[in-house]
C-alpha cells in the first residue's frame, strides 16, 4: 500500500480515535491539514528548485566563455521553470489529499496541468525573447526584423498552448478542438489580418533588404522622417528628428512609397544639390578690362588665360571685327563664374572629390538662370553637412559681384513703394 495513502489513513484514525472528533469534522480537518502540508511541501520544492537547481544552471551558464547564454540568465528563463516542480507535486498528491472527495480530483489535476502548460508557454516566450536579443546583438544580423519573427513564433506557441488548455478544460482531444476552430477561421483571419500582413511584409523587407533598424527613412504620408528604432510584427517605429515617435503599419512599407537614406549613409558622402538663380540681365560678354580683372583671381587665372588664348587664336583666324563684342567669340561673365564655382568646389577640403562634382546650367525660368551646384559632402552628419553647404553658398553668393552678376530676387513691398515714389516724383 502506498505510503501517502497510509499517512492519510493514519491521520484520519488519529483525529477520530485519539481526539474523538466526529467523522465529518475529522474529514474536513484532515483535508485542511493535508492541503496546508501540500502547499508547504510545494513551497519547499519551489525554494529548492530556485536555490539549488536554477542557481546551479545559471552559474554554469555564466561561467562559460560564450556570452549568448548569459541572456537566458538575464531573462530569468530557468526561474520560470522552477514553478513546474510544485505543480507536478500537487498533481501527484491530489489523489491522496482529496481521496475523500473523488469528484474534486479531476478538477485539481486539470488545473495543475493547465498551470504547467501556462508555465511552459511563459518559459518558451522568454526563450524567444532571449533569441531576439541575442540575434539583435550580432553585428551582421542586428538590422534584421527579428522581433517580427519572434513575435510570430510567440503567437504560434500561444495558439498551441491555448488549444491544449481548451482540450483539457473541455475534455476533448486537441485535434477535435482544431477541427472545431475551422468554423472560426474567417473570424481569426479578420482578427489577425494586421499580424498576417505584417509578417508577410517583414519577410519581403528582409528578403529584399528594404529597411533595417537604424535606417533613416522618410514617409510623408505618415509624417515620418527619422531613424527606424524598431521593426515589429505589426508596426515599425520611427523616431523623427524632433524626437517624436511615429508608428507605421509594417505592411505600409510594402504598399506605400517611402525614401530610405541608407544608400547615402553607406556612400562616401552626402549629396549637395542646390541652384543659384542668376538675373538674366546681368549676363554679358567679357571685354578686355573684365578679362584682366579675372586674371587676378587665383582660382581661375590659368583657366581664363588658356581660354582667352584659344578665343584670340580663333578670332584671328576668322578675322573677327573686335570693335564690337558681338563679333567672334568671347567669354561671358556667367561662364567664367561657373568655372570659378567648379574650381572652388574642387579645392574645398570638406567635399569628397571621388564622387561627382559639377556646376551646370538648368533651364531658365521666370526666376532667372539656375546655376546648380552638385557635389558631395565628405561629412554625412546632418549638422556638419548643413554647415558645409551653407559655407559654400555663402561664398558663392558673396563672389557674384566680382563677376558683375546679380542674383535674382522677387520684388518686395519696399521695392514697390520705391518705384511708386519715383513715378510720383
Amino acid at each position: 500500500m502506498d505510503k501517502s495513502y497510509n499517512i492519510a489513513l493514519w491521520l484520519d484514525q488519529w483525529l477520530r480515535v485519539r481526539l474523538g472528533m466526529e467523522e465529518t469534522a475529522a474529514l474536513y480537518l484532515k483535508l485542511g491539514i493535508l492541503i496546508v502540508a501540500t502547499f508547504f511541501i510545494g513551497g519547499i520544492i519551489w525554494w529548492l528548485m530556485r536555490r539549488v537547481v536554477v542557481r546551479g544552471i545559471n552559474g554554469v551558464f555564466l561561467r562559460t566563455k560564450i556570452t549568448w547564454d548569459d541572456v537566458l540568465v538575464e531573462k530569468r528563463v530557468f526561474d520560470k521553470l522552477a514553478h513546474i516542480g510544485p505543480a507536478l507535486f500537487v498533481n501527484f498528491a491530489a489523489p491522496y489529499v482529496f481521496g475523500d472527495f473523488p469528484k474534486v480530483i479531476p478538477g485539481i489535476i486539470v488545473f495543475t496541468d493547465v498551470f504547467i502548460i501556462a508555465v511552459i508557454m511563459w518559459s518558451v516566450s522568454s526563450v524567444l525573447t532571449s533569441i531576439n536579443h541575442i540575434l539583435s546583438d550580432i553585428e551582421k544580423l542586428k538590422d534584421k526584423p527579428w522581433a517580427s519573427y519572434t513575435q510570430l513564433a510567440k503567437i504560434i506557441v500561444y495558439i498551441i498552448g491555448g488549444v491544449l488548455i481548451f482540450a483539457l478544460l473541455f475534455g476533448q482531444s486537441p485535434i477535435a478542438i482544431l477541427t472545431g476552430m475551422g468554423a472560426f477561421a474567417a473570424v481569426l483571419l479578420l482578427v489577425f489580418k494586421d499580424t498576417i500582413l505584417g509578417f508577410v511584409a517583414s519577410i519581403q523587407m528582409s528578403a529584399y533588404d528594404m529597411i533595417r533598424v537604424g535606417d533613416w527613412v522618410s514617409m510623408p504620408k505618415y509624417e515620418a522622417d527619422g531613424d527606424v528604432t524598431a521593426i515589429n510584427l505589426t508596426t515599425v517605429k520611427v523616431q523623427n528628428w524632433d524626437r517624436t515617435i511615429t508608428t507605421i503599419p509594417t505592411y505600409a512599407f510594402i504598399s506605400d512609397s517611402f525614401k530610405n537614406w541608407r544608400g547615402m549613409s553607406e556612400s562616401g558622402g552626402r549629396r549637395i544639390k542646390r541652384p543659384i538663380y542668376i538675373k538674366m540681365s546681368s549676363v554679358k560678354f567679357c571685354d578686355e578690362k573684365l578679362v584682366e580683372r579675372f586674371m587676378k583671381y587665383d582660382r581661375i587665372r590659368s583657366y581664363v588665360s588658356g581660354r582667352q588664348a584659344e578665343i584670340d587664336a580663333f578670332n584671328r583666324e576668322q578675322g573677327a571685327d573686335k570693335s564690337e563684342l558681338i563679333n567672334g567669340r568671347h567669354m561671358t561673365n556667367l561662364g567664367v563664374f561657373r568655372h570659378y564655382c567648379l574650381a572652388y568646389l574642387q579645392t574645398n577640403p570638406k567635399l569628397n572629390k571621388d564622387m561627382t562634382t559639377m556646376v551646370r546650367h538648368l533651364e531658365p525660368t521666370e526666376k532667372g538662370i539656375p546655376i546648380e551646384i552638385y557635389c558631395f559632402s565628405a561629412d554625412k552628419n546632418w549638422v556638419a553637412y548643413e554647415g558645409i553647404m551653407a559655407d559654400i553658398f555663402d561664398h558663392l553668393l558673396a563672389a557674384l559681384p566680382w563677376f558683375e552678376l546679380e542674383v535674382f530676387e522677387a520684388p518686395t513691398g519696399n521695392d514697390i513703394k520705391q518705384i511708386g515714389a519715383l513715378l510720383k516724383g
